[in-house]
């Protein structure tokens, strides 16, 4: 009898949307074309391999979920020590316990679902003697190695979206408009969302902005005729005087003043300068929810299939990815080594610019 092929699913970190057709994914192909093979989907992201809290999942578990959004197995954040552990709340490394549930699951492969962190701590699993393959999900767009993550243009989507009903209501009351967008530390999102829905001003951390240029935008449309002024802000935007703090500081800074989001601190500052009423929206979450759009549906199915067809190759130790239009892969060591923040020369920058969208630099 031809032997048992048994391979974990692990969606990790925050929830996007396509995790649901990315899982479907993997277990459509491996039900397809691997004969005798058992699928197990840890509950709650790293927690269930911890735990060993599983569910075994039957063909019909990978019926219905296409559109779904979240996951169906639940997700959570797991601290890690980059390069040595995953750890729990207190410090204590818990990768004894995942290592056990791995061989006491008798497990071929770990499919590893995430974001940047989670790329770095399916290496340690890698690191560890698992066997690990992974898909590039977050609406960052930040993994290193891939065009493109699944859940990013879902997120494009719903940020346009809020935008873009802010046009109205901006212009009927004169007023500067600041929405406030995800991403962390990196603008693909806010750039790609502001450009779709016609932004005036986009903020991001890449382009640490000066106050002062903003401001030169906004009077720049007065004198156009514009009563009013759209700025997309990225989360993670600077001022130019934090330009040269390293990325370790930024973070620590902005949550040394999480209370007080980016674009309040702005709006405040340019009403004051201007005189014109500022009002801020955040979305927050809400660009994470939902259903997949269809081209992540596709997307995540695309990377789901790949990873199918990698554990049948026995090609482990690499991330899914796209590359030109191409689904390829590249080895986890690769992928978890750096941030694909946005390049400052981006040709879809040169296109805003074009455009007349200021950048505040």
């Amino acid at each position: 009898m031809k032997r048992m092929t048994r391979v974990g699913l692990i969606t990790s970190g925050g929830d996007c949307q396509g995790l649901n057709a990315a899982i479907r994914g993997v277990g459509k192909a491996l039900l397809q074309y691997v004969d005798n093979v058992e699928i197990f989907g840890m509950r709650d992201g790293y927690r269930g391999l911890i735990e060993c809290d599983y569910d075994f999942m039957e063909p019909r578990a990978f019926s219905g979920i296409l559109t779904e959004g979240g996951t169906i197995l639940g997700t959570s954040r797991q601290p890690y020590i980059p390069g040595k552990a995953i750890v729990d709340e207190d410090g204590n490394n818990v990768m004894p316990a995942m290592l056990d549930t791995y061989n006491r699951l008798n497990l071929d492969c770990l499919v590893v679902m995430g974001g940047n962190g989670t790329q770095k701590s399916a290496k340690l699993l890698m690191d560890a003697g698992m066997n690990v393959i992974t898909l590039p999900k977050t609406i960052d767009n930040d993994i290193y190695g891939t065009d493109i993550t699944f859940g990013f243009q879902s997120a494009v989507d719903i940020a346009s979206n809020v935008i873009d009903y802010i046009h109205s209501t901006a212009s009927s009351h004169s007023r500067t408009f600041l929405v406030e967008l995800m991403g962390r530390d990196a603008g693909w999102l806010t750039l790609h969302a502001g450009i779709s829905s016609g932004a005036d001003i986009i903020l991001l951390p890449e382009i640490p902005y000066d106050i002062d240029k903003v401001v030169a935008g906004i009077e720049h449309r007065r004198r156009s005729g514009r009563n009013f002024t759209i700025i997309a802000v990225a989360e993670g935007a600077v001022p130019k005087n934090a330009a040269n703090l390293s990325e370790e500081e930024r973070r620590r800074q902005k949550e040394s003043d999480s209370h007080v989001p980016v674009s309040y601190r702005l709006a405040e500052q340019l009403e004051k300068i201007t005189g014109q009423e500022a009002r801020v929206t955040i979305p927050g979450h809400y660009q994470r929810g939902g259903p997949p759009c269809p081209y992540d549906r596709v997307l995540a199915t695309q990377f789901g299939t790949a990873a199918a067809r990698l554990i049948r190759q026995k090609q482990y130790g690499r991330m899914v990815g796209m590359r030109d239009g191409e689904i390829i892969s590249i080895p986890l060591a690769d992928a978890a080594s750096r941030t694909k923040f946005l390049p400052v020369d981006h040709p879809l920058i040169q296109t805003a610019r074009d455009v007349g969208i200021f950048f505040g630099d």
